[in-house]
């Protein structure tokens, strides 16, 4: 029987891979070897080219946002630029909401 397969993201190398998910064994980059970052299963990397992706990329996964597939499909929304991302951390500053639920409201007041 296969095992169910889900994504960590190296962001120093821009480079993602897809592997069995195990809670207590540390992943590293085989490239630079830095930790590799958990994603989730739902995870569509950006091309390695494009570098305002991955800092949206960066800014969502240090805030603590996945990509974790919900029980009616994906994992929501998700900002793609950083003007999003801007409009939602300057929400958040203003409002007190945490970064995190902020940065995946899909519409700002």
């Amino acid at each position: 029987m296969a095992t169910a397969r889900t994504s960590y993201v190296c962001l120093a190398c821009r480079a993602s891979y897809k592997q069995p998910y195990d809670r207590t064994r540390q992943r590293s980059c085989p490239r630079c070897a830095e930790p590799l970052i958990h994603t989730g299963s739902a995870f569509a990397p950006p091309r390695r080219r494009d570098t305002a992706a991955w800092r949206t990329l960066t800014v969502l996964l240090n805030a603590g946002v996945g990509f974790h597939k919900s029980c009616c499909g994906g994992p929501g929304y998700r900002p793609r630029t950083l003007r999003e991302v801007r409009e939602r951390m300057t929400y958040a500053e203003r409002s007190g909401e945490p970064f995190a639920r902020a940065l995946v409201r899909y519409n700002v007041p």
